[in-house]
């Protein structure tokens, strides 16, 4: 009988499972942001103990991991329409080095020392700092790497070529909402980027699924009708 038992609740925890992480999204797999790495270890906790809990019947185990389930799904929404929401629940990218700079007070932001950064750049490739220009802490504790240009798989030095500066695109627009503080470290204002947009023939910014300015390269817009180009 208790054979007869788990095995129904197997089988309803394994399709259970397999809905839920359909339903959510890949992104519970990968564990892209903190929150989801919780939920994943939530997630299986809460299957596994009822499957060995023999005090727990199969009702339990639906009502646990399909409450779980649209409780995913409602943050998965929230965030996907609140830019708000969407920091709260996942963060936002680190900018450790700067200019091929260590910021050592987004370091003690983050709880990091210099150790454990030149630990996580070894582990991308980078054996030194001075090859990095631009290097950030994503939300799920990866980071990402843009290395001077001389130090570029394909090096300028290969080419005998001069070094030319190097500039990380910075996100103007994002969901229809500006990003105020993004524009103003860049040393412009709403008047700019509003003839930015109208030169691309878009007069609302809640058209604009996202923006991006890259120097040297001008303004990259993309609306919510995948119509993109660049713009200098």
């Amino acid at each position: 009988m208790k054979i007869m038992h788990l095995t129904i609740e197997l089988i309803a925890g394994f399709f259970l499972l397999f809905i839920i992480i359909k339903f959510v999204g890949k992104k519970i797999i990968n564990q892209i942001t903190p929150f989801t790495f919780i939920s994943a270890i939530v997630l299986g906790e809460l299957l596994g103990n009822a499957l060995y809990d023999h005090q727990i019947g199969i009702l339990y185990v639906i009502y646990s991991m399909v409450l779980w389930g649209i409780l995913l799904f409602i943050v998965e929404y929230l965030g996907q329409k609140s830019l708000w929401f969407r920091g709260l629940f996942e963060g936002k990218p680190s900018a450790l080095i700067k200019n091929g700079v260590v910021d050592r007070e987004e370091l003690r932001k983050n709880r990091m020392n210099i150790n454990q950064l030149q630990s996580l750049l070894r582990q991308s490739e980078t054996f030194s700092i001075r090859e990095v220009a631009f290097c950030y802490l994503e939300a799920n504790g990866s980071i990402s790497i843009l290395k001077k240009p001389q130090y570029q798989k394909t090096t300028l030095q290969d080419f005998n070529l001069s070094g030319t500066p190097v500039y990380v695109p910075v996100t103007l627009i994002r969901d229809g909402e500006v990003l105020w503080d993004e524009l103003k470290d860049l040393g412009f204002d709403e008047h700019w980027l509003k003839v930015q947009l109208s030169s691309q023939d878009i007069s609302d910014y809640k058209d604009v699924f996202i923006a991006e300015w890259l120097e040297g390269d001008g303004i990259f817009v993309q609306t919510y009708q995948f119509q993109s180009s660049p713009s200098n």
